[in-house]
């Protein structure tokens, strides 16, 4: 599992470690894994240059200190000072070994620029000393320490300038910002260095392959198609029945034992999954609203009325009301906006914040589509899906996504384990099935089961 804290939480973690270390022994930690990454990105350290843009704080200490031990190597060393507060320690120690401070017109161009301007307690934004220094040179790789400068460490929320890393070097655990977009974008590769923390539960993870694979409902010996789940989909109308098609396919990829479609696209999907059956059923879990237009409403209601675990996507949202037990609503920013009352842009911004707000006020788990799709529980817990890529942005993608998230319900996962595991499976179904290009919806339901198949022993 990859953790997210928040920083009150990391730094009661390094204040319980320093107590136990001698002095500086933690900064000397986090210097030395921060050196190495840049060396690493460097390739070679002949001759190569790099400069620090330092403010006050342990990040600024980072910076300087694994500046001294890059000159202790051969690097060319100029560091920017950008408060008068800086880690005397850290200075000194980089001049002794060679390295230099400069005014920011007088800098050589480096080959790598390291941010140490703001540390994880810093406000959002960036001062105008600090931007002026960060742009001086465009192009040139930038590293991040800890966090790029400016970002909100704790919500994700960009407000005002920022640093825009290709490489962030953090330390003991990721915090919230490297997980949950916007600022995540601002991260570029994120490089975990252990120092030793330990932590409590996070309040935000994102799963890793081998999370995902302890969680995957695998049948026994002994299971038949009714012990592993059957899953119902009401989804499609006559203006869209391709969103059944699609919905019953990510239902149909074998998570569960059987599906069940009740709808107007009965033809469409009969032609296209003829092991689909049409019909009325008892079902373990349903999957509503995918295309279902002026229909959505009635469909809800009568999935709801059956009272076993809903997918609601789509149409549907804009009827559901909070109250229904087992519920996964899977709305996109401008679905969530129109269910929350407030502008897209509002959510876009500030993803984790709507996420959790929503997953409060329906009482459900609310899975909000994105480039990171966030999973938020009632009580504040989130989950964030980093296996997608960006082909998956593409019509009827959200279709199959309900439909898998669908069938790990009747499978037996519980709504927040089935919306987290599906969110993956079909981040990383949609990566097989991209090979680096264009993809289309159904290759992605296609996909899923090559996806499974890896992860199993």
């Amino acid at each position: 599992m990859r953790s997210a804290h928040t920083v009150e939480q990391v730094r009661a973690a390094e204040k319980e470690l320093m107590d136990r270390l001698p002095e500086g022994a933690l900064m000397q930690r986090a210097a030395s894994g921060l050196a190495v990454a840049i060396a690493d990105l460097l390739g070679s350290t002949y001759a190569a240059r790099v400069l620090l843009l330092v403010g006050a704080g342990d990040n600024g200490g980072d910076a300087l200190w694994a500046g001294a031990m890059l000159a202790r190597r051969g690097v060319a060393v100029e560091a920017v000072l950008l408060s008068s507060k800086v880690r005397v320690d850290g200075l000194e120690a980089l001049r002794a070994a060679g390295g230099r401070t400069v005014l920011a017109v007088d800098a050589h161009e480096p080959d790598v620029v390291v941010d140490g301007i703001v540390g994880i307690g810093g406000r959002p934004g960036l001062r105008e000393e600090a931007a002026d220094a960060l742009g001086r040179f465009p192009g040139v790789p930038v590293v991040a320490v800890d966090v790029p400068s400016g970002v909100d460490v704790d919500t994700g929320h960009l407000d005002g300038g920022h640093v825009s890393a290709d490489l962030t070097v953090t330390f003991g655990t990721h915090k919230i910002a490297h997980l949950v977009d916007p600022a995540a974008q601002a991260c570029g590769v994120v490089h975990l260095v252990d120092i030793g923390l330990e932590l409590p539960a996070a309040p935000v993870e994102a799963l890793q392959p081998i999370d995902v694979a302890a969680l995957l409902p695998v049948p026994s010996s002994f299971a038949h198609k009714y012990t592993r789940g059957l899953v119902g989909v009401r989804a499609g109308s006559e203006t869209y029945p391709g969103a059944a098609v699609l919905c019953t396919s990510g239902a149909g990829t074998g998570l569960a034992g059987m599906v069940r479609y009740l709808g107007s696209a009965a033809d469409a999907v009969r032609a296209r999954h003829p092991e689909v059956v049409v019909g009325e059923g008892r079902v373990q879990a349903w999957v509503v609203g995918s295309g279902g237009d002026a229909g959505a409403e009635q469909a809800l209601a009568e999935a709801l009325a059956d009272g076993v675990p809903t997918v609601v996507d789509a149409d549907a949202l804009a009827h559901f009301r909070t109250g229904a037990p087992g519920v996964v609503l899977t709305p996109h920013a401008g679905e969530l906006a129109r269910m929350l009352g407030v502008e897209r842009e509002e959510i876009e911004a500030d993803q984790l914040g709507f996420a959790r707000r929503a997953a409060a006020e329906y009482d459900a788990v609310v899975l909000l589509k994105g480039r990171r799709t966030l999973v938020a529980r009632p009580d504040g817990r989130v989950r964030v899906t980093t296996s997608g890529v960006p082909w998956l942005a593409v019509a009827g993608a959200g279709d199959v996504l309900a439909g898998i998230i669908g069938s790990l319900l009747a499978a037996g996962l519980d709504p927040w384990d089935a919306a987290s595991v599906g969110s993956w499976l079909h981040g990383a179904a949609a990566a097989l099935a991209s090979r680096g290009g264009p993809l289309t919806a159904g290759s992605v339901a296609d996909a899923v089961s090559d996806v499974v198949r890896t992860l199993l022993p």
